[in-house]
């Protein structure tokens, strides 16, 4: 799989200056926690699951979550997990499919030794589980089985705690419960791919829910927890997590929006200004200016609860002709000693020893989502990626 997969190869030549790289579920966890991209959530009790992943596979999606959580009914959880031990089954027998990097969100330790083996060999296609209301006293034990599982069933299983606790919210709370959620997935590094926010889950501590014109950062209380999770769990000295985006509650068929234009008009034709307010008028916006300020505050990729996300976030996430050109100056080797340089874009002031840890994220995320041409920028990838 690769981002932008799902476009022709002409066209990613055109739109490309290096394209993203290929990866497997098998591929180096450091290069995986960048690639996850929009990780679109789908509850396990869909009945024409295995259909739903072929699709958005073909989309463009490479990651999702398959959720037994809080996207079900309480008294749906036994019937979400026979529909995915069905649905994985269908998955696997399908020749020639290639699956989007597939994760459980499972409620209880005791599920995930069981899905495991209640899955036999379609389980090949699981990456791993997703940990709900992750603590260190709470989270440890999901660990535990999830390792335990891993070793009997012969394959790499990875987990993605979600930090979406209350004790993690309280000011009183806060700084004990991340240092105790440190402890624990240091003590597991290897198994964590990366950490996500459960931001609903914060506002509804307090009763609040964001409007659709407003971002995570606007409510104060939430972007002070994404702040010290960053501080505390997102450092850039060897010790840090890949840490996701918060989920966007809000969605419209933006495909459908686009597409009699994009019939109607030649590639990259379309008009930037219009596209953008096409995007604004359909509430999109909220949802852009989000993916942005995610970025800016250290967090890569995005939790997804609607397939019209996925492609914005990709968009987002390629790495800009100007930002790879600064960031091969940077990493230089001749430039090891540090010092200051002037951008090729003659427009900023590059100094080698402060930004080499940007530099070097840079270039992952490049390898990840690939670096644009020159020319190239957000609307053109939006336009592209739409299918026609």
């Amino acid at each position: 799989m690769r981002h932008f997969g799902h476009i022709a190869p002409e066209v990613r030549k055109r739109l490309f200056h290096q394209e993203p790289c290929a990866f497997t579920a098998d591929s180096p966890a450091r290069l995986l926690s960048a690639a996850l991209g929009a990780t679109l959530y789908s509850p396990a009790t869909r009945p024409r699951l295995a259909d739903d992943i072929v699709k958005q596979a073909g989309k463009g999606v490479v990651s999702m979550v398959l959720c037994l959580e809080d996207s079900i009914d309480d008294a749906d959880v036994a019937a979400g997990e026979e529909n995915l031990v069905r649905q994985f089954a269908d998955l696997a027998a399908r020749p020639g499919a290639e699956p989007p990097l597939l994760f459980i969100r499972v409620r209880t330790p005791e599920q995930i030794p069981d899905l495991v083996r209640r899955l036999g060999p379609a389980g090949r296609l699981l990456s791993g589980f997703v940990l709900p209301k992750f603590t260190e006293e709470r989270g440890i034990p999901f660990l535990e089985a999830l390792t335990a599982a891993e070793h009997a069933g012969g394959r790499r299983l990875f987990a993605m705690p979600v930090l979406e606790s209350p004790e993690l919210l309280y000011r009183e709370s806060r700084m004990e419960t991340l240092e105790g959620i440190s402890r624990a997935v240091d003590k597991y590094r290897d198994r964590v791919l990366a950490l996500r926010l459960g931001v609903t889950d914060f506002c509804s501590s307090y009763g609040l829910r964001r409007a659709p014109d407003m971002t995570a950062y606007d409510v104060q209380i939430v972007a002070s927890v994404i702040a010290d999770v960053v501080n505390m769990l997102g450092r850039a000295d060897g010790t840090g997590f890949t840490v996701t985006g918060p989920v966007w509650e809000y969605f419209r068929a933006s495909e459908r929006m686009f597409k009699p234009q994009l019939r109607q008009s030649p590639f990259l034709q379309v008009q930037a200004a219009e596209l953008r307010e096409r995007l604004i008028a359909h509430a999109m916006d909220g949802l852009l200016r989000e993916i942005s300020l995610d970025q800016a505050n250290g967090l890569l990729g995005k939790t997804c609860i609607h397939p019209s996300h996925v492609l914005p976030v990709h968009a987002l996430s390629v790495v800009s002709h100007e930002e790879f050109s600064d960031a091969q100056d940077i990493l230089r080797p001749e430039r090891g000693g540090g010092g200051v340089l002037r951008s090729a874009y003659t427009n900023k002031m590059n100094e080698v020893k402060p930004h080499r840890a940007w530099a070097e994220r840079t270039l992952l995320r490049a390898e990840a989502f690939g670096v644009a041409h020159e020319d190239v920028g957000f609307v053109e990838l939006l336009a592209a990626g739409i299918p026609g």
